[in-house]
C-alpha cells in the first residue's frame, strides 16, 4: 500500500467518526484539488480552501491541522483509488471477454491519468521524493500485472509485470498528447485501444500454444 510519509512539521489528519464529518472532509478535500490545481501547492492556501469548501477554518484545521497533513491525505486517497481500482477490475475479469478486458483497463488508465498528474505535481511541490514515485508506479503496475494473469490463464508473473511495464508508457503517451487537436486524440485512442486488444489476444495465444 502506498502512505504517502508526512514532512517533519505536519500533523496526521483527523478521521471523522460521524458521517457529516466525513461529508464535511470530503468536500475540504476536493476543495484541496481545486485550490492546490489552479494556485500550485506553495500559493495555495488554508483560508482559501476552507472558503472554497464552505467551511470554518476552525474546522479545516481540526480535521487537517496543516497545509502538509491536506496534501498526504490527498495523496493517500489517490494511492487508495488507484488499488481499489484495480482491485475491482481484477475482480471482474473472469466474467469479461479478452477484448472487454483490454477496453476497460484502457478506460481505468484515462480516468487515473489526470489524477495521476495532479499526485505527481503534488509529489514534485512537497520535494519530490523518488521513493514516493517508485511507490505510486509499482502500485499501479502490479495492479496491472494482477489483472492480466487473471485474463490469461498461465501467464508468469514475470511475463504479466513485463507486459505491464509495455503497456503502462504507451498508454501514458497517448492521453498526454494534449496538443492534438480533438479528433487526432480520438484516432491515436482508437489506435491504442486496438493495440492493446492484440496485444492481450497474442499472449492468450502463445499461452495456448505452450
Amino acid at each position: 500500500m502506498i502512505s504517502p510519509k508526512p514532512s517533519a512539521d505536519s500533523t496526521r489528519a483527523a478521521e471523522p467518526k460521524r458521517e457529516r464529518g466525513r461529508q464535511r472532509v470530503a468536500a475540504i478535500m476536493d476543495a484541496g484539488v481545486e485550490v492546490f490545481t489552479e494556485k500550485g501547492y506553495d500559493a495555495a492556501t488554508m483560508t482559501e480552501i476552507a472558503a472554497r469548501s464552505g467551511t470554518a477554518i476552525g474546522s479545516l484545521y481540526r480535521f487537517f491541522p496543516s497545509k502538509e497533513a491536506l496534501a498526504d491525505a490527498l495523496l493517500l486517497r489517490y494511492a487508495q483509488h488507484v488499488r481499489h481500482g484495480l482491485a475491482e477490475l481484477a475482480q471482474q475479469v473472469p466474467d469479461m471477454t479478452l477484448d472487454s478486458v483490454a477496453d476497460a483497463f484502457v478506460d481505468f488508465m484515462l480516468v487515473l491519468q489526470a489524477q495521476r498528474s495532479f499526485a505527481v505535481a503534488l509529489v514534485d511541490a512537497r520535494g519530490g521524493s523518488a521513493a514516493l514515485r517508485v511507490q505510486f508506479r509499482e502500485a499501479v503496475r502490479g495492479g496491472v500485472a494482477d489483472i492480466l494473469r487473471k485474463a490469461i490463464a498461465g501467464l508468469s508473473a514475470s511475463r504479466s509485470k513485463a507486459m505491464a511495464t509495455v503497456l503502462l508508457p504507451m498508454i501514458k503517451s497517448v492521453i498526454n498528447s494534449a496538443t492534438e487537436e480533438p479528433a487526432m486524440r480520438a484516432v491515436l485512442l482508437a489506435e491504442v485501444r486496438e493495440l492493446v486488444r492484440l496485444y492481450f489476444a497474442s499472449a492468450a495465444a502463445g499461452k495456448k500454444v505452450k
